[in-house]
């Protein structure tokens, strides 16, 4: 995937106003049981209030319960979508919204 102003990489986390490559060994990231609350802290940090999740080309990335749960506490409205879905609701939400969003381009 390439990210204006990040780059080209294979999975990526933006949020308003930035975004880097996202390293699931940062938090011990796997498909299963998936993105954890660790992993979005960083986009509720840049000031994110939508969340999109790409769940990746296959769908095979899970999203925890926990960090759904931690979305909605902090009244984050949250997607969870196959990733090119997840994509273009990115880019749309962002022209109007302070969106942030977890991305996996491949399983």
């Amino acid at each position: 995937m390439e990210v204006e102003g990040v780059g080209i990489g294979k999975d990526f986390k933006l949020y308003p106003g930035g975004g880097r490559e996202w390293d699931w060994n940062d938090t011990g990231t796997r498909h299963v049981p998936g993105i954890q609350p660790a992993d979005v802290m960083e986009l509720i940090d840049h000031g994110s209030k939508v969340i999109v999740l790409s769940r990746g080309m296959h769908l095979v990335l899970q999203t925890c319960l926990e960090t759904i749960e931690l979305l909605r506490g902090q009244a984050i409205k949250v997607h969870v979508e196959e990733t090119r879905a997840a994509v273009d609701l990115y880019n749309r939400l962002s022209e109007s919204q302070a969106v942030g969003g977890l991305f996996h381009s491949t399983c």
